[in-house]
Parts: structure tokens; C-alpha cells; sequence
């Protein structure tokens, strides 16, 4: 009876991963033109399309969403925020800096299999983090309004600070920073893809492996020292992981927004609050949220291509007001 009963309660986590699994199986084949299975053979003009762009922007896609998507869960249940993302708390900015610096100062190099550019953007992504933690730790009892209000103040200087850089560059490399800051998941080839996989790979890792403490940790952080947790361990190893996703995902695609936001909480609502449940969820469904949101931005108005970071941002405005203006927050989680 307690196996069927557990049975039942995962059958919306198996409903998310096949509608997973059917998103990356047909937007591969969705475009400006409709490509049928005999088109894309290997050595035809629709085969090398199909697997040299298609298939890589895919998985490219799915790997964003479900790192940002993953980011957003923890810093939610870590902060106890619904508005606690990586784009509202200025991780994302900080990362969109980081890599800003890399091309204005002309650096080329790698660290530990790690390109430079997502080490500039680590490093900016783990600045934001703990200046926002910071400054949210300064006021005690106004937790929630002091964090939203410390994301905005650093995404607004990290941003400006972009611009400065932006004025002082040539045409070139400021245009490649402006359409980096649109956000996007267009790669050519699966070298970027490569690159993203053992960051997001890792970040999902460690934070699975923390579910049951996120749990405690998003009721009450007395609560989970009073059964053992060391919750200044735990969170140093989840912003680390976090951090590590979200800088290496700006490094390629550039700040994609609101994601972190929208798929969590939807999937609160589809398979409940458990982290061991949720973590899978989010992970998944964020994956192919994203996809979702690129098939639309590249055919909507096909030939031409709307930055997928556009998209988002036209879904994350009303939905930020729905969860700011229009729910009781303690519902959401």
C-alpha cells in the first residue's frame, strides 16, 4: 500500500519528464522550414542543419533552463524568497560583468579545462552572491524586502558598469557584449555544449545531493541546525554549485531572465514542495521550458530570430507581478 501510495505521488514527476523527452524529441524539427525525418539524413543541406545547429541549440537550451532553473529552486529555499533568483538577486549581472571584463581587457586563456571568460563570469556571479548575502544579513527582520532591494541596487551597478565598458569600446566588441546581454542559446557545433554540460552536470549534483537539507533549510535555518545540519557548510557548497552554473551559462548564452522564477514555482504546482521531488523537476521541466521558449523566439517571426532572453522577459514581467501582487507567498511554497 505505502509503495503504491509513493507510486501515485510520482506520477506528476513522470508526466514531467515525458513531456520533457517529447519537447527535445520534436523542436529539433520545428522552424522556419519543418523538417521531416527523411530530410534530415546525414550529407544533405537539411541533415547538416539539423545536426550541426538544430540538435546543439537543443540540448544547449535544455542545459540553461534546467541550470537556471535549478539555480533559481535553491536560492529560493535558501533565501525562503519566491522572488529569490538569479537575475532578481544580480548573479546574473555579475556574471554578465565578469565575461564583459574578459573581452574588454582582450584575455585568452583557460583554467583547469575551464575557459577564462566563465572563470570572469564565476567570479562576478560569486561577488553578486555574497554582496547581496551581505548587505541581507545587515537588516535583520526585513529579510525580504532588504534582499530584493540589494539584488536590484547591484544588477543596476553591475549593469552600469557594463555600459561604462560598452561606451569605451570599439563597435565590435561593444555590439558583441549588447547581443551577449539579449541573452541566447543560437551555438554552432556541440563545442559549447560541451563546455556547459559538466558545470551544469556538477552544479545539479551537489544540489540534489542537499534536497533533504534545502527542505529544512527553507522552513526555518534553526530548525535544520537543531537536526544536524551545518547550514553554514551546506550553504557555501550551494552557492558554489549555483554559482559555478549560472556564471558558466552566462559565459555562453548570456543572462537569460526570469526562468529561474517561472519554472519553479510551476513545478511546485505540478509535483509539490519535497526538494528530493522538486530538485528533478525543476532540473527537467526548466530544460524544457527553455526549449519551448527558443523553438518560439527562432519561428515566430521566421526568418528573423528574437534573442530567447527577450522571451523570457516578456513571460517574467507578468509573472514576477502575479507571485509580487497577486498570491500569498507561504501558498507558493
Amino acid at each position: 500500500m505505502t509503495a503504491l501510495m509513493r507510486g501515485d505521488k510520482n506520477i506528476p514527476l513522470v508526466a514531467v519528464f515525458i513531456f520533457a523527452v517529447a519537447t527535445l524529441l520534436v523542436s529539433p524539427f520545428v522552424g522556419m522550414k519543418f523538417m521531416s525525418f527523411y530530410d534530415v539524413m546525414p550529407g544533405t543541406p537539411s541533415g547538416e542543419i539539423f545536426w550541426k545547429l538544430r540538435i546543439p541549440r537543443t540540448f544547449m537550451a535544455f542545459l540553461a533552463g534546467a541550470g537556471l532553473s535549478l539555480s533559481g529552486m535553491t536560492f529560493q529555499a535558501v533565501f525562503r524568497n519566491p522572488l529569490a533568483t538569479p537575475f532578481t538577486l544580480g548573479v546574473s549581472s555579475g556574471a554578465s560583468l565578469g565575461a564583459a571584463l574578459y573581452v574588454a581587457f582582450g584575455f585568452s586563456f583557460g583554467v583547469l579545462g575551464m575557459s577564462g571568460i566563465s572563470v570572469f563570469a564565476f567570479s562576478g556571479s560569486s561577488v553578486a552572491i555574497m554582496i547581496v548575502y551581505g548587505l541581507t544579513k545587515l537588516r535583520h527582520g526585513s529579510s525580504i524586502g532588504t534582499m530584493l532591494l540589494a539584488g536590484v541596487a547591484v544588477s543596476f551597478f553591475f549593469l552600469s558598469v557594463i555600459m561604462f565598458i560598452q561606451y569605451l569600446m570599439d563597435f565590435t566588441p561593444s555590439y558583441l557584449i549588447l547581443r551577449c546581454l539579449m541573452g541566447g542559446v543560437d551555438v554552432v557545433g556541440y563545442g559549447d555544449v560541451a563546455n556547459a554540460l559538466p558545470l551544469v552536470s556538477l552544479g545539479a549534483f551537489v544540489v540534489i545531493y542537499f534536497s533533504r537539507e534545502l527542505d529544512l533549510l527553507m522552513t526555518d535555518e534553526d530548525i535544520a541546525i537543531s537536526r544536524g545540519v551545518d547550514t553554514g557548510r551546506v550553504k557555501l557548497y550551494l552557492f558554489i554549485a549555483t554559482s559555478l552554473m549560472v556564471g558558466g551559462l552566462v559565459a555562453i548564452c548570456g543572462p537569460i531572465g526570469f526562468v529561474g522564477m517561472m519554472a519553479p514555482h510551476i513545478c511546485r504546482l505540478i509535483v509539490g514542495a519535497d526538494h528530493r521531488t522538486l530538485s528533478w523537476g525543476c532540473m527537467v521541466f526548466g530544460g524544457a521550458f527553455l526549449v519551448l521558449c527558443d523553438t518560439f523566439s527562432r519561428t515566430v517571426v521566421a526568418p528573423t530570430e528574437i534573442p530567447v532572453g527577450v522571451v523570457t522577459a516578456l513571460l517574467g514581467g507578468p509573472f514576477f507581478l502575479w507571485l509580487l501582487l497577486g498570491r500569498r507567498f507561504g501558498k507558493t511554497f
